[in-house]
């Protein structure tokens, strides 16, 4: 099956939090999946970090055929920019 890299929607009503996870394509939104590699949250307040993201398993993910989302895709990409 298709294995696919995507946000989790986790948190409360009003206030989002969101897992990054590699799901195979079939399951839901919030159901089960294979691994989390991170979090994310947009409305990030103080000393908390927004963006948490393993990216070696990340790398390896998307190396063995796991596609991104396009959002995740992009956080994939801040991710590497803030890491150098």
């Amino acid at each position: 099956m298709a294995l696919r890299i995507r946000l989790q929607r986790q948190g409360r009503i009003h206030h989002p939090c969101y897992g990054i996870v590699v799901a195979e394509s079939c399951y839901r939104r919030d159901g089960r999946y294979v691994e989390k590699i991170g979090t994310y949250e947009p409305q990030a307040q103080g000393n908390s970090s927004e963006l948490s993201l393993n990216l070696d398993r990340a790398t390896y993910w998307l190396g063995v055929g796991a596609k991104a989302t396009h959002t995740v895709s992009q956080l994939i990409r801040r991710a590497k920019n803030t890491e150098k």
